[in-house]
């Protein structure tokens, strides 16, 4: 592990990130996935999604920016939400374009919206980790896609000139699966899909602001308090969380799952011992100290230990 040990992502979305002047992470982040290196965050929106309390896990950050061509655009980033996950990301840019269309206003100033999920969680079954979606219309009969063009005008020109450009108004979706990544980096965007899943920067890294993000998410910056709350938030994620998920995904009955939840752990059932292995393995790849572990799991820091590295996850 390196030295260097960044706050998770989505915790720094309910923190640090939300100070304006930290926005340059979130447009290093942008601009990687949207390959636009000339984004600019101009606002946070006031939401009442935008909580940041620690046990707020299924928060979104609703943002106005600006891209290279100067359109504004409304991006919403939303942390994991296992129930009925598709149906909130509907429901969510909806309001958006909802909200922030006046009253009255034409119908022609309708904002563009993209939704963007980091999942610490498996939706759906596919072989990619990050995916992308729209609305798109093709013939029954032809299977060909519908375009629509609009007219704009070249503000450059002299005389009045236009050109025609595909209209592309409807919502798009990136979700982002965190645990399917394969730690291989190919594209820019994989830089930042790294930090999320090892909370920390791959060697030689150089997408726009990721040297940034290095400095401001690191674990060394936090106080006293900050770190009290950052390791709370964390034993939730691992006791509500990846433990529950990772159990529903191997089989475990529904008995041993509320046994992971209560924290009943006893040692006695073989279902008590696998939940207690899966929290610990979880709660490591989340960030959890071996101390705070021991104390969780009310077992030893040696047996934390010896857990594990029959996990590989240490030596």
């Amino acid at each position: 592990m390196s030295k260097n040990k960044l706050i998770r992502f989505d915790w720094a979305m309910k923190t640090i990130l939300r100070d304006k002047a930290n926005f340059d992470v979130l447009e290093g982040f942008l601009g990687a996935l949207l390959e636009d290196d000339q984004i600019k965050i101009l606002n946070i929106l006031e939401s009442e999604s935008n909580q940041k309390t620690d046990d707020d896990k299924f928060n979104r950050v609703d943002l106005l920016v600006q891209d290279k061509n100067n359109r504004k655009i409304y991006i919403e980033i939303q942390n994991t939400r296992e129930s009925d996950y598709l149906e909130s990301l509907l429901y969510c840019t909806s309001k958006i374009i909802v909200d922030h269309q006046k009253l009255g206003e034409d119908f022609r100033d309708i904002s563009k919206v993209i939704s963007i999920s980091i999942m610490y969680f498996n939706l759906g079954l596919g072989d990619d980790y990050i995916y992308y979606g729209t609305n798109e219309f093709y013939g029954l009969n032809t299977h060909s896609k519908l375009l629509v063009k609009k007219r704009v005008e070249l503000l450059e020109s002299i005389e009045p000139r236009y050109k025609f450009e595909e209209k592309n108004i409807f919502p798009e979706y990136f979700l982002i699966t965190v645990e399917r990544y394969k730690n291989i980096i190919q594209r820019r965007i994989d830089e930042w899909i790294y930090i999320f899943k090892n909370n920390e920067i791959a060697e030689g890294s150089t997408s726009k602001n990721i040297d940034k993000a290095g400095q401001k998410l690191a674990e060394l910056n936090m106080t006293q308090g900050e770190r009290a709350t950052y390791e709370k938030y964390l034993i939730n994620i691992a006791r509500d969380r990846d433990a529950i998920n990772t159990a529903k995904e191997e089989g475990h009955d529904e008995g041993k799952i509320k046994g992971i939840i209560e924290g009943k752990i006893e040692g006695k059932l073989e279902g008590k011992t696998e939940g207690i292995e899966l929290m610990i393995v979880n709660g490591y790849k989340a960030g959890i100290s071996v101390e705070v572990l021991s104390a969780m799991a009310q077992i030893s820091p040696e047996k934390v230990n010896e857990i594990l590295r029959n996990h590989d996850l240490i030596r």
